[in-house]
């Protein structure tokens, strides 16, 4: 950890609320006038597209049919640890970006004048100089294993995540809707992936110190036949606090309407509520870190 460069993460799986997120902590960045690093956890796969097709392929033939973007395979998890390291001792750094699509790819060759594609990779380049803090969100900004240890380079750590069922609801209409795959494949996705989210995502949300699962109130037992994704109004978030001491609980219910405690360490708000409780939460947290780094 870092006074001097604080390292902000949020980690949570594909379908948890990125928009919400990322807009909750642009207001905050804005706010208070901070300029941040921002890191995108796809940039730290170590297979590009095709790379990692071919190498699911070889995994499969030769046995291994839980090859999956979740694991350390298809990770760069040292690296990423590194960078944590690196910008809290300087405020520095490396950082990439993966092309998602062709209106990445169009944005990214006109700034960087090269001729790259989807599924491919930006150049490593030098994060700017000077910021006040590093934001990384993405699948496991939080890993740690017998080799790699972040959450010790990490000074706010945030999960944000649904529960399974309505993450694999998501993930089956986002898939059907934007990638065409059939229901077979996108099962067989869920299962292949399983073994690595065990063991490499949801550890990441015993790390963290606070938690934001949204909990849908309408039936999801079923999530392979469910016709749409419950929206945030037909859902409850419960905020987990790894230390209760440090939340300032009276401030949270008088200024979430409609929240309420369910356990000491554990605030339950709208699920409509997601990103201004966020706001409400992680602002000052966030602007006390800053103000310590300013000080140092």
């Amino acid at each position: 950890m870092s006074k001097k460069h604080p390292v902000v993460v949020v980690t949570g799986s594909s379908g948890a609320g990125t928009t919400t997120v990322k807009r909750a902590f642009e207001h905050i960045f804005s706010r208070e006038k901070l300029s941040a690093a921002v890191i995108e956890g796809d940039s730290f796969h170590s297979l590009g597209r095709a790379e990692f097709k071919e190498a699911m392929k070889q995994a499969e033939a030769a046995g291994n049919h839980s090859f999956s973007h979740f694991g350390p395979e298809a990770n760069d998890f040292a690296a990423l640890a590194n960078l944590f390291k690196t910008y809290g001792e300087t405020g520095g750094g490396q950082r990439r970006y993966y092309i998602h699509s062709d209106e990445e790819a169009a944005d990214h060759n006109a700034k960087l004048g090269t001729n790259l594609k989807p599924g491919e990779f930006t150049p490593w380049q030098a994060l700017p100089t000077p910021t006040d803090i590093l934001f990384y969100e993405g699948l496991h900004g939080l890993v740690k294993t017998d080799q790699v240890d972040m959450p010790k380079h990490v000074d706010l750590g945030v999960g944000v995540v649904p529960v399974v069922n309505l993450e694999w609801i998501q993930k089956i209409h986002r898939d059907a809707a934007e990638r065409g795959y059939s229901a077979e494949v996108i099962v067989d996705t869920i299962l292949r992936r399983m073994p690595d989210y065990v063991n490499f995502v949801t550890p990441q949300f015993s790390q963290t110190d606070i938690n934001f699962q949204r909990v849908p109130l309408v039936d999801t037992s079923n999530p392979f036949i469910a016709r749409d994704i419950p929206t945030p109004d037909e859902s409850l978030v419960v905020v987990r606090f790894r230390d209760p001491k440090k939340a300032d609980f009276p401030y949270f219910l008088n200024m979430i309407p409609n929240s309420f405690m369910s356990r000491p360490n554990n605030l339950v708000v709208p699920g409509g509520k997601m990103g201004f409780a966020m706001e409400v939460i992680l602002g000052p947290i966030i602007e006390r870190m800053v103000e310590e780094s300013r000080n140092s």
